[in-house]
């Protein structure tokens, strides 16, 4: 449960930290929000989206909250995973980290919600 608390941590700091200077994740994610309307929507989706679930998931009992916190992290590593051939982005070592702590936290969060027998 400790890695699973530990994934959903990460998860809502990834957010709150979105709400807090989109401007500085946007640029670290390489999609700058260059507009009021660019900072209000890095603000939503990736703050307010990732900060309620991990929140949520950390303050739930409900191994199905973890699971939820899992599920969002792998399908952001399918994503970049796909991107590879969609859009062959130039990648970095930011883009090989983020896959890696999408992967890890993912499976964490999954293995972690497992409720002891």
């Amino acid at each position: 449960m400790i890695a699973a608390r530990l994934s959903s941590a990460a998860l809502a700091f990834s957010g709150l930290a979105a709400v807090v200077a989109p401007d500085r994740v946007a640029t670290a994610l390489a999609v700058p929000a260059s507009t009021g309307r660019g900072r209000a929507e890095t603000r939503a989706g990736l703050g307010g989206t990732f900060a309620a679930l991990g929140l949520w998931a950390l303050v739930s009992s409900d191994p199905q909250a973890a699971r939820a916190v899992g599920v969002t992290w792998l399908g952001a590593s399918a994503a970049r995973l796909a991107s590879l051939v969609i859009d062959e982005p130039e990648t970095d070592s930011a883009f090989w980290a983020y896959l890696a702590a999408e992967l890890v936290f993912g499976l964490a969060a999954i293995v972690g919600s497992k409720r002891p027998r």
